[in-house]
């Protein structure tokens, strides 16, 4: 990295002074030991191409899959070539959105352009510059929807459970009463949200599609709540949405949800992004960063850091939320992939996805033990029954080289996305029935 200068030793001692610590390490000193890697017992005196090679084999430790059946939150999407090669341009490769945006025009159009597309998706009226990841853009959503009056949340049991761990804690920090809804076939169940609305409603949130790939009943899901008078977040798989219904045309007042299969690749769990739009009603609420655009002086189209609220710097007790920041390169990675795929690029990827996990679970479901659990539509995740142990199901794959799905309880959850060719589903199936 060329452009970036690193500080000087003395400048960092300088630093740790300051705010009270000796050394480096003391930074990290949260992190259990055990987790911690003091070094990398590299021989001395070792030339380049030695390094290399041993830090090669170190790598190969690792288990790489090229067949991939598991999605449950992050997914194995095909990235196009230009995706890479445009972000990793050196002048592209931060994470943060710049404070001075008259000399940054380049970064503040690419989120422009980033916000443009989400809107475009989702259907709503206003994106922000993306948060940290899917599951603190749903957070931050319930937060958005609290009024002094209304102080209780209801989600769906459905959702992530990292999603829902996510929520849970913001709600314990600003006490706000969380209520989850029951999903006894896999989709919340109208009755029980019915009877838990009430005037003290501040949000319901229901992800579509859930975590079981089943798709809810959102339009109906939608009127319920606003009856109410309570406000409807959805979260929604960005792919999912080249065939669905948007957020909007269901009724959400807001829509999250994870970025990732936006052109990320799986990567061991991170960096990923969370997006967030919603309608122009809630717009002043929306945490994080906004890109606006104006013209200059001179009359020239330009950029500009607009609408943030500013208690999120200077009155933090007060603020709503505490995000100041954004995922800038993983946003851009998101816009760069859009654009790339367009709109029958991306009708293309979720049509195969569809085809090709409807395709699986038929055949699946044929296989004696292995019938879905549940009979309501779904995208391109479905949970089967398994005879057995989930784990020495899918211990075998993986000694076939296939990442199977995501153990449940009493099951698995499987995902196919267009990275699946259908020689790869017939050879998983016919492994299947050997069990």
């Amino acid at each position: 990295m060329g452009n970036y200068i690193p500080v000087s030793p003395t400048e960092r001692e300088q630093m740790l002074q300051a705010i009270g610590l000796k050394t480096v390490d003391d930074l990290f000193a949260q992190i259990p030991d055990a987790l911690q890697i003091k070094q990398l017992n590299i021989r001395k005196g070792m030339s380049e191409l030695e390094a290399r090679r041993y830090m090669e084999r170190i790598a190969n430790k690792n288990k790489r899959f090229d067949v991939i059946f598991r999605g449950a939150g992050a997914y194995h999407h095909y990235i196009p070539a230009i995706v890479k090669s445009i972000t990793g341009k050196e002048e592209f490769v931060t994470a943060y959105t710049p404070y001075q945006p008259e000399i940054s025009q380049g970064i503040l159009q690419s989120i422009f352009e980033y916000q443009t597309m989400i809107c475009q998706l989702t259907g709503m009226d206003v994106s922000n510059a993306s948060v940290y990841d899917g599951a603190s853009a749903a957070a931050e959503a319930m937060a958005m929807c609290v009024e002094r009056k209304r102080n209780k949340i209801l989600v769906s049991r459905a959702i992530h459970p990292m999603v829902l761990r996510t929520i849970r804690t913001y709600c314990h920090g600003a006490g706000i009463d969380c209520k989850i809804i029951p999903t006894p076939q896999g989709v919340t169940c109208q009755t029980a949200l019915k009877g838990m609305l009430d005037d003290t409603t501040a949000g319901f949130y229901v992800q579509q599609p859930n975590y079981y790939g089943l798709l809810e009943d959102a339009e109906v899901l939608g009127r319920l709540v606003h009856e109410t008078g309570a406000k409807y977040v959805m979260g929604v798989n960005p792919v999912a949405l080249g065939i669905l219904k948007t957020p909007a045309e269901q009724g959400a007042d807001i829509a999250v949800g994870e970025g990732q299969p936006l052109g990320m690749p799986l990567a061991f769990g991170g960096p990923y992004l969370g997006f967030m739009a919603c309608t122009t009603a809630m717009m002043r609420k929306l945490p994080g960063r906004i890109v606006g655009e104006t013209v200059d002086t001179n009359g020239h189209r330009a950029f500009v850091l607009t609408l943030q609220a500013r208690e999120q710097h200077i009155r933090r007790e007060k603020a709503s939320s505490n995000i100041c920041s954004n995922q800038a390169l993983c946003a851009m990675t998101a816009a760069v992939y859009m654009a790339s795929m367009g709109p029958d690029g991306l009708r293309e990827v979720a049509t195969q996805c569809l085809s090709k996990a409807h395709y699986a679970a038929s055949k699946m479901n044929e296989i004696a033990g292995f019938k879905l659990r549940y009979s309501g539509e779904f995208f391109h995740e479905f949970m089967t029954e398994c005879p057995g142990e989930a784990t020495k199901i899918l211990s075998k794959l993986e000694r076939k080289g296939i990442l199977g799905g995501y153990p449940e309880e009493n099951g698995i959850l499987w995902c196919v996305t267009e990275m699946n060719a259908k020689e790869e589903i017939d050879n998983l199936v016919e492994i299947l029935k050997s069990v």
